[in-house]
């Protein structure tokens, strides 16, 4: 599992905006693709749990993000 986040991580390093923006688009129509197929009957859990799983994934994603933003501003006054 180790090497798997090395590479990732090492991926990340080598990677413009741009391909993370391509990554996010090819996620997000992989994840409209499932959602079509999930029967009326449980859409509406799944819905709540995607809910929670990007608010658990985002929020921290974006204090990190922040958090740099910050530091960079800082350093710049």
């Amino acid at each position: 599992m180790k090497a798997l986040f090395t590479s990732a991580d090492e991926y990340l390093r080598q990677s413009s905006w741009k391909d993370l923006a391509v990554l996010k688009l090819c996620l997000l129509s992989l994840g409209l693709l499932i959602g079509m197929e999930i029967p009326k009957r449980g859409r509406k859990e799944t819905r709540i749990a995607a809910a929670l799983l990007f608010a658990a994934t985002y929020i921290p994603l974006m204090v990190r993000y922040l958090r740099i933003l910050l530091r960079a501003a800082r350093e710049e006054a």
